[in-house]
């Protein structure tokens, strides 16, 4: 079995990396090699991965570059596809790289997997592309209604794979996850922004009121829950993943603050984000009843465990943050008020 793991040098996709190989060699009958496809973008470390893992082979490269995707996919009989770009707040700035990324990128995935005939392709989205939700949670049916550049460039990734599924009859399968937290994300997303910054003794922007809403999901169930989908899931179909954890940004701020021993003297009130939205919810019966889906970590160790991961490893935050500051392109973005939209 012949994998390629798009994006995998990030957070979730190395997170679903290192799980496969964790769990053994043996994958669906047959020997698991994995390739993964990442540009190294500011979010992407070779850090979150064992390249020594005879298993494992990594390849720097753009998912834009049709004859390098096409190389790839004709070794590959199956595609888990994370890559994107995908901080809101970036988005607002300037759309461009998610149109690119996010779309592009995906058409050029899709249409090397059709030539080659790749057994399936699971493509990773997520829950804000329904929009906000006053009540209630998003079924998979619920239409598309996405308010942010990035949402809007992730529905249109999502509508061009399922695309390719009703055209082409390519075995497409998409997966829409909630807010993910845990060791290892970047620190410009409000857990591990928040995190590493009152480890320092720093202050920490909230935007508007504090009260948009968001539903918690550990990396590990997400994986967890990816990895459902692409061996038992169904062609053409779409799956929404939640963690059954609705909080507040500022309730989730005082659990953040109780984690490192900080106080709300600490806690800047800043101006809300253009278009932020004020509440997602998605319903996962489809993947409890069709895949047997149960997220294993609740919140409460699932955050200790988090903060203890960014205490225990200033070696590996400190120069993300570092070299975000010093910019070129990253040191703006990082001085402007995060924290509002956690993705």
């Amino acid at each position: 079995m012949n994998l390629l793991v798009t994006g995998a040098a990030g957070f979730i996709g190395s997170a679903y990396v290192r799980m496969l190989l964790a769990a053994g060699a043996a994958q669906d009958n047959g020997v698991l090699r994995v390739t993964v496809l990442d540009s190294l973008t500011y979010a992407g470390s070779l850090d979150n991965l064992d390249l020594s893992d005879p298993r494992l082979t990594f390849v720097q490269g753009d998912i834009c570059d049709a004859p390098l995707v096409d190389q790839l996919m004709a070794q590959a009989d199956q595609v888990i596809h994370f890559a994107a770009e995908s901080h809101v707040d970036r988005s607002i700035a300037s759309a461009d790289a998610f149109v690119r990324t996010n779309v592009t990128g995906t058409q050029t995935l899709l249409d090397a997997a059709l030539r080659h005939n790749v057994d399936r392709f699971v493509h990773v989205s997520t829950d804000e592309v329904y929009g906000s939700v006053e009540s209630g949670s998003r079924t998979e049916q619920d239409p598309l209604d996405p308010n942010s550049p990035y949402a809007a460039s992730k529905a249109a990734s999502d509508l061009l794979a399922l695309s390719y599924h009703r055209t082409h009859g390519l075995d497409v399968r998409v997966t829409r996850c909630s807010n993910n937290y845990g060791p290892r994300q970047f620190p410009e997303k409000i857990i591990p922004l928040f995190l590493t910054t009152l480890l320092d003794g720093g202050d920490v922007p909230l935007y508007g009121d504090g009260l948009n809403r968001r539903d918690w999901l550990h990396v590990e169930d997400h994986c967890a829950a990816i990895e459902l989908v692409r061996a038992g899931g169904s062609a053409g179909r779409v799956y929404n993943i939640s963690g059954g954890i609705e909080l507040s940004n500022r309730e989730l701020t005082g659990r953040l603050l109780a984690a490192c021993g900080a106080d709300w003297t600490q806690v800047r009130h800043v101006p809300d984000r253009k278009g932020h939205d004020r509440r997602y919810s998605i319903d996962c019966t489809r993947m409890r009843t069709e895949l047997g889906y149960s997220p294993r970590h609740d919140f409460e160790s699932g955050l200790a465990e988090t903060f203890a991961w960014y205490r225990d490893n200033r070696d590996w935050w400190e120069p993300l943050k570092r070299r975000q500051s010093a910019g070129p392109t990253g040191g703006a973005a990082l001085r402007r008020p995060l924290g509002g939209l956690p993705a």
